[in-house]
């Protein structure tokens, strides 16, 4: 039987310290070590977790074969480079990197090494979605909105890679093709980025997605609507639930609407991130974690939509008369 892997977390703020907590529970692994900036938290964890602080990482990555790397965007390309550089299996929390060029050479560098990269995608692991997947068949037009209020952390990108990106990659996982138009808007409100965001996509199969992104809500909302032929999809990804509507015609041509309420309830889905990235090392399944490719496919097109949105800027007048 093989040995629990030894795996460790670089940055331990308001993700890693979840990381971290999550690690010290799962029988597979064995949570070596942490290593933080702010030296007075990492300790403080360390006891919590009953581990190991280092202040240096690469004292961390000499006694472990993955890590979870939970940094600040700005700085996680050179981060995860150290990691890969130190063959070490790297799970890096959402986006990859600040510049689709830096997650290129991070898929690169892994593949190289023959190192696991994934992304901390997590809403791919959310269990409604398993109930919901089976249902979607060919969308017509599918809807997302996600709303949050205002908090410091995160503002370091703007809300297209800090909130919107999450849904980006649910979409791209649909396998809708190609997109044949953009359409974006977004202002800044608190901080000197984007702080919300709507854009309009048509794809090479015909669906139109509409998504919304906020950071500046007085509330929280993570809806997906979900429209196709004979079908309409709403899910809840905040509560794990939803419902789906289903049209059929009776023999004598009436037409009936079946609903089938749904509901995920199986686990965490940062529990189940963590040990698909756990086991896609260790061989086993489930493997099928958000890669690193997934992960650069998904900041490629936030990239471009902000492109778009700072465009849309500076076309906008700069006063009405």
């Amino acid at each position: 039987m093989r040995q629990p892997l030894p795996v460790g977390v670089i940055g331990v703020g308001h993700l890693g310290r979840h990381h971290a907590r999550i690690y010290s529970t799962l029988a597979s692994v064995t949570l070596v070590g942490i290593s933080d900036t702010d030296v007075s938290r990492g300790r403080d964890l360390a006891d919590e977790f009953k581990t190991v602080f280092y202040s240096n990482p690469a004292d961390l990555l000499a006694r472990v074969e993955a890590v979870s790397v939970a940094v600040p965007t700005s700085v996680h390309f050179p981060v995860v480079q150290a990691c890969l550089n130190q063959n070490c299996h790297v799970l890096v929390e959402k986006p990859i990197t600040s510049e689709a060029s830096e997650g290129e050479h991070l898929v690169q560098l892994a593949k190289d090494k023959g190192m696991i990269l994934h992304v901390g995608h997590v809403e791919r692991f959310n269990p409604i979605l398993e109930q919901v997947r089976p249902a979607i068949r060919r969308p017509s037009f599918i809807e997302c909105h996600r709303l949050s209020p205002f908090q410091p952390r995160g503002t370091d990108v703007d809300v297209v890679r800090d909130l919107m990106i999450h849904d980006l990659d649910l979409i791209l996982s649909l396998g809708l093709g190609g997109t044949i138009q953009i359409e974006a808007r977004g202002l800044p409100i608190y901080t000197e980025h984007p702080d919300i965001a709507n854009v309009r996509m048509v794809f090479e199969s015909g669906c139109l997605v509409n998504l919304t992104a906020s950071r500046i809500s007085t509330g929280r909302l993570r809806k997906l609507r979900i429209y196709q032929r004979d079908c309409y999809i709403s899910v809840d990804l905040g509560t794990k639930e939803g419902v789906i509507n289903t049209c059929h015609v009776s023999e004598s041509g009436v037409r009936e609407i079946q609903s089938q309420k749904i509901s995920g309830t199986d686990g965490d889905a940062l529990t189940r991130e963590l040990d698909c990235f756990v086991q896609a090392i260790l061989g086993g399944a489930p493997a099928n974690g958000v890669s690193g490719q997934e992960g650069v496919d998904a900041l490629r097109m936030a990239s471009h939509i902000m492109s778009l949105i700072h465009q849309s800027v500076m076309e906008r007048p700069s006063s009405i008369h």
